[in-house]
């Protein structure tokens, strides 16, 4: 129904990001990983949305290429997982990981996200294997390997596993977002430092 809202970002907060379009705010719940890539506030994104219906509520899901939204409709397909479920993947792992993840039955991987037990994690294997190909999947993980070498990729690669460090220590994807944020001069510190200084923010909070 809803394709995609390009609008100002006026407010962002835990799971949620608002959009103003034509002088209407749309309320878009959006993984972490769409959060670490938000402009400032006041700034124009373009988000693809997902238009999710059942009798007691009506949420719009955004994401920030179609790929992440096409995996998100296979998510929430599987028995077990829901919007909600699908969230925590994608805040967990990127659309790339989860594929290989799948393909390669890694179970393991797979389970260690929030909520997500080992026969959920199964089913999600058995029913989404099928779906995905290996091929598309081996080259994009190529593409990526070689896109990381970029400076500018690296920068974004030692946020994001300082990050999951920091999930993996028990903080929430929410909180571990704003604490690695809070980090001055990202680009002269490698994913280590980023940890420590992100570690010390959480402790003055």
């Amino acid at each position: 129904m809803i394709s995609y809202i390009k609008g100002e970002l006026t407010e962002q907060w835990e799971d949620t990001i608002v959009l103003e379009n034509n002088h209407i705010g749309y309320n878009i719940r959006v993984p972490a990983s769409v959060l670490d890539e938000m402009p400032s506030i006041g700034e124009i994104v373009k988000v693809y949305t997902y238009l999710y219906v059942r009798e007691d509520a009506i949420h719009l899901f955004g994401f920030l290429s179609r790929d992440e939204l096409n995996i998100f409709k296979l998510l929430i397909n599987v028995s077990g997982i829901g919007p909600k479920g699908a969230l925590a993947v994608l805040s967990t792992m990127s659309v790339d990981d989860l594929r290989f993840a799948i393909l390669a039955d890694d179970v393991k991987v797979i389970k260690a996200v929030p909520g997500i037990g080992a026969k959920t994690a199964q089913r999600l294997i058995i029913e989404l294997k099928d779906k995905l190909s290996i091929e598309e999947t081996m080259t994009r993980m190529v593409e990526k390997q070689e896109a990381r070498k970029k400076p500018e990729r690296n920068v974004m690669l030692a946020r994001n596993e300082a990050v999951e460090a920091l999930v993996a220590l028990g903080y929430g994807n929410a909180e571990a977002l704003r604490a690695v944020k809070k980090v001055e001069n990202v680009e002269e510190k490698d994913s280590d430092v980023i940890l420590k200084e992100a570690l010390k923010a959480l402790a003055t909070i």
